[in-house]
């Protein structure tokens, strides 16, 4: 029908090819393509002069029902639109519904994820290079008893314990994988690590009653893993714990305690742990990190400009509660004073300790204290209220409750 006499004319006022209109019209319902098509068809076709041929018109009504349709615009509308003037008042009440719908249909995405609706800048998501699941979450990875790891002494490690179970997971690996959905006991776990960030988390899997499985959606948020949840295909933010686009945002994942140190320091504390398995059924060179001097250097990747205080990849201990407030212990203060720092944090007794042999932290809080450990600059961005600790040696020192 697209080449006989009458449809030539319209051809020429909507220029749409009309095999990729039928096809997409069809099969994919308020999809990018036929919303671009069908705006182009309609705009023109609306505004078209002279007066169109009478069958050319017909055709043209077939256009304007078959799109309507496809964007769900009421029939109510569609049948004045097919009996108004051409330019009239109802097809510019047609098109407008037909750029609202199309604008519906263009929301934003990256890497295949929408971004609206979303509780951060969409402009401050960021590819960080590999695709989704260019970083392979692991899934139940094999793990083996202590006596039969060969990870060296030295090899840094994100410990937990959930009840009488302990895991450590190298983070040789984890740079590698970023994510872990793993079982520790009865309690479903996703272990996270952000290279970026340095910040090494461990949540709960279970939100709302549902057990959910995640895995690296190749998106930066403030530098840091934007991971997503495959149920939703939400995206979560790790550092925040909370998720910022999608049907679940606004929800959080509960966080537990973990520590990053040593392999022995973590095995000497838990002599029952079993550790992560290099046999990840993946062919990576864990004895090489991908990211070569990154922590020890000043570049960062995706960050705003980062607070000037301290060195960007300073190690800090975060402490925060949710809606009441947050603070902030760098390594480099916490060595200056010396001793394990006592003191009181929203009206709860807290302690907190660094072991600069040992390169790691200590912390004693009541259990709605969340614990963050990563690199200065990342706590700073997502906590740009956070009051600080210093040592008494340090000129304006600032205490928790002030």
């Amino acid at each position: 029908m697209w080449n006989t006499p009458k449809t030539k004319v319209l051809r020429k006022w909507t220029a749409i090819e009309p095999p990729a209109f039928t096809k997409t019209s069809r099969k994919t319902k308020n999809s990018t393509t036929c919303a671009t098509a069908i705006r182009g068809a309609i705009q023109r076709t609306a505004l078209a002069r002279p007066p169109l041929h009478r069958g050319v018109q017909a055709a043209s009504d077939r256009i304007q029902t078959r799109a309507t349709m496809a964007l769900g615009m009421p029939h109510s509308i569609t049948r004045r639109a097919r009996s108004a003037r051409p330019g009239g008042a109802l097809s510019a009440l047609l098109l407008a519904w037909l750029l609202a719908a199309g604008a519906q249909a263009e929301a934003p995405r990256r890497n295949g994820f929408r971004l609206e609706p979303a509780s951060v800048p969409i402009e401050q998501i960021l590819r960080g290079g590999p695709p989704r699941d260019g970083i392979p979450a692991l899934d139940h990875p094999k793990t083996l008893p202590a006596a039969e790891a060969d990870w060296p002494e030295g090899e840094r490690v994100l410990g937990v314990a959930a009840g009488d179970a302990a895991r450590a997971y190298p983070l040789s690996i984890l740079e590698w994988h970023e994510l872990v959905n793993d079982t520790l006991g009865d309690q479903p776990v996703l272990v996270s690590y952000c290279p970026l960030c340095g910040t090494g988390l461990v949540f709960d899997r279970q939100v709302a009653g549902e057990v959910l499985g995640f895995g690296v959606s190749g998106l930066l948020y403030r530098s840091d893993l934007l991971m997503y949840d495959r149920e939703s295909e939400s995206l979560w933010s790790q550092i925040s714990a909370e998720a910022v686009t999608g049907a679940r945002l606004g929800q959080r994942l509960r966080l537990l305690r973990a520590r990053i140190e040593r392999w022995a320091d973590w095995r000497r504390r838990h002599p029952h742990t079993t550790v992560l398995s290099p046999d990840t059924g993946h062919d990576r060179d864990y004895r090489r990190s991908p990211y070569g001097d990154y922590a020890r250097s000043g570049r960062l990747f995706g960050a705003a400009r980062p607070d000037p205080r301290y060195h960007p990849k300073t190690r800090t201990l975060g402490l925060r509660v949710p809606g009441e407030g947050a603070r902030a212990y760098p390594a480099t203060e916490l060595e200056r004073g010396g001793a394990p720092v006592l003191e009181r944090f929203l009206g709860r007794s807290v302690r907190v300790a660094y072991d600069a042999d040992r390169d790691a932290f200590d912390v004693q809080a009541p259990g709605d204290v969340e614990v963050v450990e990563g690199y200065w600059f990342a706590w700073a961005a997502f906590h740009p209220e956070t009051s600080v600790y210093t040592s008494p040696d340090t000129p304006s020192a600032s205490s928790a409750d002030e």
